[in-house]
């Protein structure tokens, strides 16, 4: 349950000729409504774990009992729990080590939706609808689609709370837009590979502001009967309650930047809603919507492209460009969103592209202000092999660590970040906030870094001093670091999975009640049906759950039993913990089947027993 939520109680005795029920109490919260055989729990005793008795009237040596985890949880709102990007949901009261099972954990329902489900989903506690409370799971679609359905309706089948298209007219839509196939040659988009299959709508994870109840969301459509077809991407502000753009219209994305790049005209390079693609995480700073751009198969031309918004208008605020006198440069990082600190400085990490260091920044860990102006940075001695070699740093996503007072001066205030990595062997990088160090030849502003032995494609989980990450063909692997020195200890023998994560790799996600009872659970997605890169073959996603003291210990996973099969498998996806619950996003049935079930939100929990 979620704070301040009511629940229903249910006594059956037996033994009971003269129905005299039972006397009901409950360790924390308020019991209400008691008849001789029912009673209403409300959860305002507090996080932790409520225990409701209920004990015979006629016999009272006999009595049962529930044990419920309350969480105050405010929310997953946001790509990866936070701001911080460590994945973790520390206010978890129901999910243990102990209760993960196979006999005690499986599939409770899942939601069927209109396209592929790329972005995370994300969950609000006690949002009203209508006249009624809901805890909601929200996922966004590449049909362009938002919905929001009751985050522990077991209904079969789910019905939405509602659904919003944001291609049609009353979302901005011109009444002739879809979505933008990736199945027609020529390619409107990309060099024709299909690396999103089969159509592109919504990729980026949104980000949620409860305070406003606001969603907001990137869309991407197409007119193809116009010549030559006209592109459109868009920034949506959906009402959380009903799917209403809050500001009447979405914001058409337009932006230009003085430069003499590749693409540049009259000294000026403009944004291209076609060859730019909105796959990183959307990040709501301090009332500011900041949104990233990469590529789409690495077509010319484009580059990595920051802009910000007010959350109050959507109008733009501030433009950032990576190589505005260069080429590329994509800001994708596999789906992770733009870290923030405690000042509202961005951090994001670019992909291959030209590098000068004054304009162009393309393999570099860049620190960005509130206005987007580029504070401090950190670029690899090898960049340039990285750029020739197809070996993006920014193919991985970045997470702030905890601040740790006790570290050294220049070690309190770390950051870490990877990628492919030199030779295709995944690189960590762990920077000094305060001062990245820029670009040496020997690297001597960092603080730290160490291969992981696999391409990096995933964000870091950050638990407990531990660092958690699934390179792509590798294991997940658990780092741990010393608060007292800043540094992480067993960079060279991590424990680590017996189980391998092939491409992409895995982001982690860590559930826990505080310092205690933490699991990390991570998506094996790497049959994800698309044509590109290398066909893989199409089949589940395979939730993956682990002690997160100890990765050697597999608690259960979603391939145990055929009831607990997911939907089809989608990159770079990243399950959302929650109330005692696990969210996943796929792409429902086989895409080349034509199927009527493009995309399937699957739920995971505590069975009944």
């Amino acid at each position: 349950m979620a704070i301040s939520q009511s629940l229903t109680f249910t006594a059956n005795v037996q033994n009971d000729a003269t129905a005299q029920g039972v006397t009901w109490s409950a360790t924390l919260g308020t019991l209400g409504g008691q008849t001789a055989t029912t009673a209403v729990l409300t959860a305002n005793g507090g996080p932790g774990t409520y225990t409701v008795t209920a004990t015979s009237k006629a016999d009272s040596t006999k009595s049962a009992s529930a044990t419920i985890g309350v969480t105050d949880l405010a929310g997953v709102l946001t790509y990866h729990n936070d701001l911080s990007r460590d994945g973790a949901n520390s206010k978890e009261f129901a999910l243990t080590p102990a209760n993960v099972t196979s006999k005690a954990f499986g599939e409770l329902f899942s939601c069927s939706v209109d396209g592929a489900i790329y972005a995370q989903p994300l969950w609000v506690p006690q949002l009203t609808i209508g006249t009624v409370k809901h805890n909601v799971v929200v996922v966004a679609t590449q049909h362009n689609s938002v919905y929001a359905f009751d985050a522990d309706s077991n209904a079969s089948p789910c019905i939405a709370l509602w659904h919003a298209n944001l291609t049609d007219t009353a979302h901005g839509g011109a009444g002739n837009e879809t979505t933008v196939p990736t199945t027609v040659s020529p390619p409107l988009i990309g060099q024709g590979y299909g690396n999103i299959f089969p159509e592109v709508g919504v990729t980026g994870t949104p980000a949620i502001d409860p305070a406003s109840n606001t969603l907001y969301v990137v869309s991407k459509s197409v007119i193809t009967s116009a010549v030559p077809p006209a592109f459109f991407q868009r920034l949506h502000a959906l009402d959380l309650t009903s799917g209403v753009e809050k500001f009447g219209l979405p914001k058409t994305i337009a932006a230009a930047v003085p430069g003499t790049g590749y693409d540049a005209v009259g000294g000026s390079v403009a944004f291209n809603p076609q060859t730019q693609n909105q796959r990183a995480g959307l990040a709501l700073v301090n009332g500011i919507v900041y949104v990233c751009w990469a590529s789409h198969e690495d077509k010319d031309f484009y580059h990595g492209w920051v802009m910000a918004f007010s959350a109050l208008n959507l109008n733009l605020l501030s433009i950032y460009n990576d190589t505005p006198n260069g080429s590329k440069g994509g800001i994708w990082m596999g789906g992770g969103a733009p870290a923030a600190d405690v000042s509202n400085n961005l951090y994001v990490i670019t992909g291959n592209g030209d590098y000068d260091g004054t304009a162009d920044y393309g393999d570099s860990i860049l620190k960005l202000s509130s206005t987007l102006l580029v504070v401090d940075s950190f670029t690899p001695s090898v960049q340039l092999t990285l750029e020739q070699q197809d070996l993006d740093l920014g193919s991985g996503g970045t997470a702030i660590l905890v601040d740790m007072p006790s570290a050294p001066a220049g070690f309190q205030h770390l950051l870490v970040g990877g990628g492919k990595g030199p030779g295709f062997n995944g690189e960590l990088y762990v920077a000094n906030r305060d001062q990245m160090g820029n670009y040496t030849p020997t690297d001597g502003g960092i603080v730290q870094e160490f291969p992981l032995s696999t391409p990096i494609f995933a964000t870091p989980a950050f638990w407990q001093n531990k660092l958690y990450i699934a390179g792509a063909g590798g294991h997940l692997a658990a780092f741990t670091i010393d608060p007292n020195l800043g540094q992480f200890t067993n960079t060279a023998t991590p424990p680590q999975s017996t189980a391998t994560f092939n491409f992409p790799g895995a982001t982690p996600s860590i559930s826990a009640n505080a310092m205690t009872n933490g699991i990390v659970w991570a998506l094996d997605s790497s049959q994800y049906c698309t044509p590109a890169p290398t066909p893989p073959g199409c089949g589940a996603s395979v939730l993956r759950a682990y002690d997160a003291d100890n990765l050697t210990s597999e608690l259960w996973n979603s391939s145990l039993a055929a009831a607990d099969k997911a939907g089809f498998a989608v990159k770079f996806t990243v399950p959302t913990v929650a109330n005692g619950k696990v969210y996943i996003g796929t792409r429902g049935s086989d895409p080349g089947t034509g199927s009527a079930n493009p995309g399937e939100l699957d739920v995971y929990g505590l069975k009944p027993n």
